[in-house]
């Protein structure tokens, strides 16, 4: 019996070997220039992020983004807006894990579900600070070497792709509406 006569066979591809999600809020203190009196606005822009495997248990996401915040000063009569990067690490446990991998090379895919967004910004107690409540949510896949099994049909149909296949014939009446003299017709 020669290997192709074996009732399965193996295949290496790659598939999803991992899967995590993390939702994630947390507050950031931005000291402006002046002592703000009310807060107008505030955007996150500039969401750069990078992710790798941790671990055979995680994910490290490490990324930035900007904080803009629009507010006024001076018993509100000037208005400033007030930037600050900020840099975060987030660990996602990968909540799905398959230890069938051929090798140890990984591929990882991110992909940001709620790009980060204030959720509340608001001039702290003590009145000189701003504090911004920001959410954030990624989902990651692990991508590996795996082998699969599989059956193989032992009565193997013969298909055959000649024209035969496509019986198509043309009628009479089909024929009749063809001009022949298509590129010399002048309209």
């Amino acid at each position: 019996m020669t290997f192709l006569d074996k009732e399965y066979r193996e295949i290496i591809s790659k598939a999803v070997i991992g899967k995590g999600k993390k939702f994630t809020q947390e507050s950031h203190s931005v000291t402006p220039s002046h002592r703000p009196s009310s807060i107008l606005g505030c955007w996150v822009i500039n969401h750069l992020y990078n992710a790798k495997k941790k671990s055979e248990e995680s994910v490290e996401i490490q990324g930035s983004y900007d904080v803009n915040i629009w507010y006024s000063y001076n018993d509100n009569t000037k208005t400033e807006v007030v930037t600050e990067r900020v840099t975060y690490t987030d660990i996602i446990p990968l909540s799905v894990k398959d230890d069938n991998c051929i090798n140890d090379e990984h591929d990882v895919i991110a992909k940001v579900i709620q790009q980060p967004n204030c959720l509340e910004c608001k001039i702290a107690s003590n009145g000189h600070k701003i504090v911004v409540e920001i959410e954030r949510e990624f989902i990651v896949q692990v991508i590996g070497e795996t082998k699969l099994s599989v059956r193989v049909n032992p009565v193997q149909d013969h298909f055959d792709d000649d024209d035969e296949a496509w019986d198509f014939k043309l009628t009479d009446d089909e024929l009749e509406g063809v001009e022949p003299d298509f590129l010399n017709k002048q309209d």
